[in-house]
């Protein structure tokens, strides 16, 4: 199993008023028992990212086994750190297995040279920091609206403050520090189910920062139930706000069992209005996995195709 080493430092330093980043540096924490190891590359743990719009979390950063901190790559930012790499450290022993899957064909040439930045979720902020405040801005005032706030929710919406956070406190630490390729053509989201939905919020919030966004099984409804409030706040605002088609590249797709069988509606109004708006292949595709769910090892059989389309190399 290869350990952390010493590659990037996250700059980051308290100041009077809040957290903000500076020139003191954040050493990676040592390997514990409960932190995730890597099979293939480096794995670089901080354990306490500090922030002022969003609680610190643990953010670890992925380097590629050709990686030499001299050639500039591509960054992915990915959310749900906690579940990309070491099915033994996850709540439900299940992960992407994002090194084992990206760094052959990294070494294969199937992709361009990039690092993985995973951000920790923290449980009891994940729906609200996930969920877009435009959204939450839009729902009409109703028993499923009124139910998701009570049960998911729990508190105020933190999608913008969590944006913010990626975009103007992690990007450019690790900018500073990871030999990276800064220009929204080298700058991607993934993630998955409430992830989807922050991925694809982040594509139209930041169009100047992201190039490219990846949203597996995209939790459309919020909760665990059909319903039309929550996709039709969301497809309102794809509609005001996506890019203009050219503009950006997005992925999307589903399975088809467990709580994805529950997305085939509203995803497939997502793809209407994607169509509708002038979206099509190849910059914009959704596709659906026959017989898959809504687990990591869903995600993870199928990586290499967002993988591919957000990180081909270039001609």
């Amino acid at each position: 199993m290869i350990t952390r080493r010493d590659c990037c430092v996250l700059a980051a330093s308290a100041l009077a008023g809040g957290m903000a980043l500076g020139a003191a540096s954040v050493a990676p924490t040592a390997p514990g028992a409960s932190e995730q190891q890597v099979q293939s590359g480096r794995l670089e743990r901080w354990s306490a990212f500090p922030s002022q719009f969003v609680p610190a979390r643990p953010v670890e950063v992925w380097l590629p086994p050709s990686y030499d901190g001299r050639r500039p790559h591509a960054v992915l930012y990915m959310h749900d750190g906690q579940m990309l790499f070491d099915p033994r450290s996850t709540w439900n022993g299940q992960a992407w297995c994002v090194d084992q899957i990206a760094a052959p064909m990294i070494a294969a040439g199937q992709l361009r040279d990039f690092i993985v930045v995973g951000i920790w979720n923290r449980p009891e902020h994940r729906h609200a920091e996930f969920f877009p405040k435009a959204y939450a801005d839009a729902l009409p005032d109703s028993p499923v609206t009124q139910h998701y706030r009570a049960e998911r929710l729990k508190s105020e919406v933190l999608s913008d403050a969590y944006l913010r956070f990626i975009v103007e406190e992690l990007k450019p630490a690790v900018d500073a520090r990871c030999a990276t390729e800064r220009g929204r053509d080298a700058t991607f989201l993934m993630g998955s189910s409430m992830g989807g939905m922050i991925s694809i919020y982040g594509l139209c919030e930041y169009p100047q920062v992201f190039g490219a966004a990846a949203a597996l099984s995209t939790h459309w409804i919020g909760g665990h139930e059909r319903n039309a409030e929550i996709p039709a706040a969301a497809l309102a605002y794809l509609r005001r706000k996506l890019p203009p088609p050219g503009q950006c590249r997005l992925y999307m797709d589903r399975g088809t069992v467990e709580l994805d069988a529950l997305y085939d509606q509203a995803q497939a109004q997502v793809d209407a209005l994607m169509v509708e708006l002038g979206h099509k292949p190849p910059r914009v595709l959704s596709r659906v996995f026959e017989g898959q769910g809504h687990n990591e090892r869903a995600w993870s059989s199928r990586l290499a195709q967002p993988l591919r389309f957000l990180l081909e190399p270039r001609a």
